[in-house]
């Protein structure tokens, strides 16, 4: 079946998806892709007891991603303000981008400035190289 996932709680793991007019709940288990699920996300399922099961994005097989997020704009903000996360934030990296936050505040307790900039910089060079160029969700970068 063909739906949309109306609602998505990444702490419970839980979620509803919308299709012809009828709701199934489904959990994080039985999601295949290894982007997470957002809301509104067109996917596909199967139903086994009035449950969705075996749920995937629709986009993954159906038709090329589109790209939304912009290469240079990621390349700015990981060059300038990569110590804090931003371009990977930007680009749907929260785990990693807050990992990043982390990292640079260690870092400058510890005492070692000199580090902290490195990480945006490669990030930056890779971006604009185009060696890294797809979101969190695999859609290319404009």
């Amino acid at each position: 079946m063909i739906g949309k996932i109306a609602s998505f709680d990444p702490e419970a793991g839980t979620g509803l998806i919308d299709s012809e007019g009828q709701t199934y709940p489904f959990a994080l288990e039985d999601w295949t892709d290894e982007v997470p699920p957002d809301q509104d996300d067109d996917i596909r399922f199967e139903l086994e007891n009035g449950k969705a099961v075996r749920v995937a994005l629709v986009g993954t097989y159906t038709e090329e991603p589109k790209a939304v997020k912009y290469k240079y704009l990621a390349g700015a903000l990981s060059l300038f303000f990569g110590w804090a996360g931003l371009g990977r934030i930007y680009l749907g990296y929260y785990k990693i981008g807050f990992f990043q936050i982390i990292l640079t505040a260690f870092l400058l307790r510890a005492g070692f400035m000199v580090f902290v900039p490195q990480w945006g910089f490669v990030e930056a060079v890779l971006l604009f190289a185009s060696k890294f160029d797809r979101d969190a969700k695999g859609r290319p970068l404009k």
